[in-house]
């Protein structure tokens, strides 16, 4: 269906003034900042990021054609690339003047290419004849060379998540020279080469335009986009992932299967591989906006040229999932059936006294669409920048097999309410699956809850032997949207789902049992809850002989909370009386609880018995036994009580008799509070039934 639409834009996209005759318009991937720079910024410059309710606004003096304009991270030095050789600084500190001071290359005869922030201080100049990395010293208004590097360069990306630069260096462009930056420090990682296809009878060139950078699942790649109409007897293009870790070879590990030709741009959200198409129809010739040769500089522009209709499509692509392995590389195919993006509206362009019109719909697949790493679209000609968002709720009818679904959702943010719904989705009617499907679902779940419990347990261990000090300071391990608990699956699935009528107990009786499986197989301790709802659906389906079962082969694990529901269940199963009492003694940390319940049932005696057999008659209460007996209404029954603590206090203190109360604070806490059973026994039977005191 059209509208399972499982990708779109963001709600609230940062608008800026678009490009035109007298406005530039610059993007900084490394703080997501669009720049409008007015008539090089002698009329205004309007800097807007991630939250455009706080822009800056400030003004520059002409010094000519602004190529390239950024802020440090953390926006305390401006800096402005106007010609090939140097780059023009100005603070942005408070309190401290905005004074201009400026920095050439040292290269003699290089051109600047564009230039980098790594730090909130430190900056790299790309030139065609290799890199320079400065400190800038803001308070003294100069930059100190760090390092450099001679090195032909042709053009080169810079992934800011992973403060990487990738040098494109031959004459095929297709050998690839990456540095890392960090702390001051550069590190030279090993080059790599792009393999291209073989083009007959000019040879290709590899352009900036065919690569990208972004981490996925931690880890840093360099994606190549092989075009079909580049790749003879081809089935079609095909995105190819390059690993490029901090130490070692750069290796090339996975191929995205477009099967399809046309033109193409890719993001990376959520940890998926993003990848727009776009196929042509018709061409007309029309005004329209562009990006000039450098991507990394983001200069947008307006040019008249040739625009095209067309069917707009994005696919998405999860590495992590199974693929074809052919013992060096791994092919994906789309995890999901090809779909636009969520059609949106945007507010409408133009002053304000226009901007209370009702909103426009966006033009999505715009040919003045600009894609950048990892998950941002800029559309030129109307002035917004949106931020690209998987929508996880549509999935679910795109992916009928669970299992693969499921492993699809626990990578994903913000999942847990969609796995939940998708659990209750699998034990409804008509959409029940068979146990088979549910107990791969649980145990997915599981596993990843496993991961967390024992996470956490090593951090908690760290931290109570001390060892998460120092140099061996261990990070804990946040909770994500994955982990689903057992309180989770309790409120808002299984509890639930036993609610409902008109399901087969049988059925019920097996999920419940099944997660519970589940639970034991990855040694998670199973909350009594879970144990109490199904005793309570046992019983409400009168199944008294498997709930039997289940206690007698320990089915269900020992608890006080469990003991204590059976107890509750006597007046309509009479043996879950003694199964309680059976579960509290092997507990063996419920003796006070087993006295309890015996008193309760007014079996004294046997309370008496119990107490005596593990050895803890010497210290119980007299006058808990004695009020129990006298409530039973059983005179012989209190006479027996009475004697055995008669005979107790004998035998531990030489006399019968009870400890009388004393007025004092400190004796108090010796004495029984029997005053009322001694009358009591008086009256009964008489003063002379009284022990008397043994002479010695």
């Amino acid at each position: 269906m059209d509208g399972d639409y499982y990708l779109e834009l963001s709600s609230r996209p940062v608008h800026f003034e678009k490009a035109s005759a007298i406005n530039s318009v610059f993007f900084d991937e490394a703080n997501k900042q669009v720049f409008a720079v007015r008539t090089g910024g002698t009329t205004g410059v309007v800097v807007k990021g991630p939250d455009d309710r706080n822009p800056i606004s400030f003004r520059m003096e002409d010094k000519g054609e602004v190529k390239c304009i950024k802020f440090s991270l953390g926006n305390r030095i401006l800096a402005i690339q106007r010609t090939p050789k140097a780059v023009d600084f100005v603070n942005f500190i408070p309190d401290s003047p905005q004074i201009d001071y400026s920095q050439e290359c040292k290269t003699r005869n290089a051109n600047i290419l564009g230039f980098c922030w790594t730090s909130s201080t430190e900056v790299v100049y790309i030139t065609d004849q290799g890199i320079e990395y400065y400190q800038v010293f803001p308070d003294k208004r100069y930059l100190k060379l760090l390092k450099s590097q001679n090195i032909n360069v042709n053009w080169y990306l810079y992934c800011p998540e992973s403060s990487v630069i990738l040098l494109s260096t031959t004459v095929l462009c297709n050998v690839l020279q990456p540095f890392h930056f960090r702390g001051g420090t550069m590190s030279k990682l090993s080059k790599f080469e792009i393999e291209l296809p073989v083009a007959i009878p000019k040879p290709l060139k590899l352009s900036e335009r065919d690569l990208a950078m972004a981490t996925i699942y931690g880890q840093l790649f360099v994606l190549f986009l092989r075009h079909h109409w580049r790749t003879p007897n081809s089935n079609g293009a095909e995105v190819v992932l390059y690993h490029l870790p901090r130490e070692g070879s750069c290796k090339k590990m996975h191929v995205l299967k477009l099967n399809r030709t046309g033109k193409f741009a890719v993001n990376v959200v959520d940890n998926l591989v993003v990848v727009h198409h776009q196929d042509t129809e018709e061409v007309t010739e029309k005004e329209t906006m562009f990006v000039l040769e450098s991507k990394e500089r983001c200069h947008l522009g307006v040019t008249r040229g040739l625009r095209c209709t067309r069917k707009k499509t994005s696919v998405i692509f999860d590495i992590k999932l199974r693929g074809e392995f052919d013992g060096t590389l791994t092919y994906h195919r789309p995890v999901l059936p090809a779909r636009s993006l969520q059609p949106c509206q945007m507010a409408a362009a133009g002053p304000a006294s226009v901007t209370s019109q009702s909103p426009v719909s966006c033009k999505l697949y715009s040919s003045s669409w600009i894609v950048f790493q990892p998950d941002i679209i800029i559309s030129a000609s109307e002035g917004y920048l949106w931020y690209l968002q998987v929508n996880l709720p549509p999935v679910v009818n795109l992916l009928p097999d669970k299992g693969i679904l499921m492993d699809f959702l626990l990578q994903r943010k913000d999942c847990k309410m969609v796995i939940l719904s998708v659990c209750s989705q699998m034990l409804s009617e008509p959409e029940r699956g068979p146990l088979t499907v549910v107990a791969t679902v649980f145990d997915k779940l599981n596993l990843e809850y496993k991961k967390y419990l024992e996470a956490e347990q090593s951090y908690t261990g760290a931290i109570e032997t001390g060892q998460n000090r120092g140099n061996t300071l261990m990070k804990r391990f946040a909770r994500t949207q994955a982990v689903i608990d057992q309180s989770d699956m309790y409120t808002h699935v299984l509890s639930v789902f036993t609610e409902k009528k008109d399901l087969p107990h049988k059925f019920v009786t097996a999920v419940l049992m099944e997660y519970i499986r589940s639970l034991n197989q990855f040694q998670i301790p199973v909350q009594h809850y879970l144990y109490e709802l199904v005793i309570k659906t046992l019983v409400h389906h009168n199944l008294f002989y498997m709930l039997h079962q289940f206690l007698q082969y320990h089915v269900l694990s020992d608890s006080k909370p469990l003991a204590c529901l059976l107890l509750s269940l006597e007046s309509i199963y009479p043996p879950a009386h003694q199964l309680s009492l059976d579960m509290l003694k092997r507990l063996s940390t419920a003796n006070d609880e087993i006295v309890e319940v015996l008193l309760s049932k007014q079996q004294v005696l046997a309370a008496l018995r119990f107490i005596r057999s593990i050895g803890g008659h010497d210290n119980i209460s007299a006058r808990k036994f004695l009020d129990a007996a006298k409530q039973t209404a059983d005179n012989m029954l209190f006479y027996t009580i009475f004697r055995f603590f008669e005979q107790r206090n004998q035998r531990l203190r030489g006399s019968p008799h009870f400890t009388p109360a004393f007025s004092t604070r400190a004796a108090a806490t010796l004495c029984e509070h029997c005053e009322e059973h001694i009358v009591f026994f008086k009256q009964v039977f008489g003063e002379q039934a009284l022990m008397k005191t043994t002479a010695f």
